[in-house]
């Protein structure tokens, strides 16, 4: 009887376990398997590469207050790694209406500042006011006519910043600084969270996209088509019904003469709630932010709700990097140790700055695509493929996208000026292989088999595995022995 009831009690453990790798939110990473990821079960791509090319932005959709410049989502390079990429350029005082995306994406910010909010679905407005409008200062007004405002919480980004945008997540965005906010946003159309196609969609809460300044392929029409309102396709009279409002004010709402497009111009300015902060203020938490951010990396996740997860983090503070070398750069990667939301989204993203004629140890992704976009500088970048085929052996510019498929080795080497890059990667927690260096794979690798395997002596073998000394993923300019001894 006893042996039974343990046996029963076995069982319903087991069940649970099993049950809980179910959850959403819970892949396999988190249940021990680091190698592996629940991203586009049921897909796979192709990516049978014959050559990489350095890919620049090939459509350029202007808007009242800002543009929006397309990369090619037919290119073979990003359909091998499910993604589209797009660069959007925010002027002062411009505001990117509400939309959402048919997928996540991650949101790497080139240049000013701003605030941004996402409406997450069920979560409570947290900003709240009570105050009389300007019409009601006068004497007649009662104190029962209050204007009332309350929103959900508004998220501050700056120069450096990574946000992370959920699937079907209502956003928007303004520019309330005085130089224009650059963006550049990869969507991994491949998640698991867009059940529709492998097709980029932005759908519109407000007004329409305009006619992009190039024509159009025949396979890119089809997008253009849904840059309308999603709110204009319903009847005008049903939909001021489900609103509570006027059929007149249903009528601008769905207003098909607004030609400004998905970025608008806010004469006077934007007007939300948010506490006051002096300058001193804001220092100050932008520090306790950045202390905060360095001390993340022990969490997983449970510890916040999903209302109130962060979405934003910086990784242009030198201070947070992983990996420095004062002689060659730095390396700061950002997964969903460091970012939970990062966990809902599968995606990761990893900034570098190698300083000038510095270059990486060869390398490879190991559970991910690495989609690299060029921010400052230039380099010369080398990719070998499959069977040691050479896929690309050329020069990345500023502005310039490449992606790097998984499993293909790749080695980049800064030109006559430092070389800044930012890279979105397809696994909440991507892992790379360096082949040199501390924690490399000659490193971790007997004497014995480097001998065998090369055809060297051992003093050649002892040379390969040690040169480097303790440098890790990024090297100097020039190496001699005696930055060998030194960085030991």
């Amino acid at each position: 009887m006893a042996r039974s009831t343990i046996f029963l009690i076995a069982l319903f453990v087991l069940h649970l376990s099993y049950g809980s790798q179910a959850q959403p939110g819970f892949d396999q990473q988190s249940m021990g398997q680091p190698f592996s990821s629940m991203r586009r079960l049921g897909y796979r791509s192709q990516c049978q590469l014959e050559r990489l090319t350095a890919l620049e932005p090939t459509r350029r959709v202007p808007s009242e207050a800002g543009f929006t410049e397309y990369f090619d989502q037919n290119n073979e390079q990003l359909q091998c790694a499910a993604v589209t990429a797009h660069r959007r350029t925010i002027m002062p005082r411009g505001l990117l209406l509400p939309s959402f995306s048919s997928a996540p994406s991650l949101v790497y910010i080139l240049q000013g500042k701003g605030m941004m909010g996402m409406v997450m679905p069920g979560c409570p407005e947290t900003y709240q006011s009570f105050r009389q409008t300007e019409q009601q200062m006068g004497e007649e007004a009662s104190q029962s006519q209050r204007f009332r405002d309350e929103h959900q919480r508004i998220h501050y980004f700056r120069e450096g910043d990574v946000i992370a945008m959920p699937a079907g997540v209502a956003h928007w965005c303004y520019n309330y600084g005085e130089v224009p906010v650059v963006a550049v946003t990869v969507t991994d159309i491949g998640s698991n969270a867009n059940q529709l196609d492998r097709t980029h969609r932005e759908f519109l809460l407000a007004g329409k996209e305009r006619q992009a300044q190039q024509p159009f392929e025949p396979e890119q029409r089809e997008q253009q088509r849904m840059g309308k309102n999603l709110l204009m396709g319903f009847d005008r009279e049903l939909l001021a019904q489900a609103l509570g409002v006027d059929p007149e004010l249903v009528k601008r709402m769905q207003n098909l003469d607004d030609n400004r497009g998905e970025i608008v111009r806010v004469e006077r300015g934007l007007q939300v709630l948010h506490p006051s902060q002096t300058r001193e203020e804001q220092t100050q938490q932008q520090q306790q932010e950045e202390k905060q951010e360095g001390q993340r990396c022990e969490r997983n996740g449970l510890d916040e709700t999903f209302c109130t997860m962060k979405a934003r983090q910086n990784m242009a503070v030198t201070t947070l990097a992983d990996y420095y070398n004062p002689r060659a750069g730095t390396m700061t990667t950002l997964n969903s140790q460091k970012l939970p939301i990062l966990r809902f989204i599968q995606m990761s993203a990893e900034r570098g700055v190698l300083r000038r004629d510095a270059l990486t140890a060869p390398y490879w992704n190991i559970n991910a695509h690495s989609i690299k976009y060029v921010v400052r500088g230039s380099c010369r970048m080398q990719v070998v493929g499959p069977h040691g085929r050479t896929v690309f052996d050329g020069e990345l510019r500023q502005g310039q996208l490449i992606v790097i498929p998984q499993h293909y080795m790749a080695m980049k080497k800064a030109q006559s000026e430092s070389f800044e890059w930012v890279a979105f990667k397809t696994n909440d927690n991507a892992m790379v292989s360096h082949v040199v260096g501390k924690t490399s794979a000659l490193r971790g690798m007997p004497v014995e088999v480097l001998m065998n395997s090369y055809r060297v002596s051992r003093e050649e073998a002892m040379r390969l595995k040690f040169n480097r000394g303790n440098e890790i993923g990024l090297f100097a300019p020039r190496f001699t022995r005696e930055a060998a001894v030194a960085s030991q």
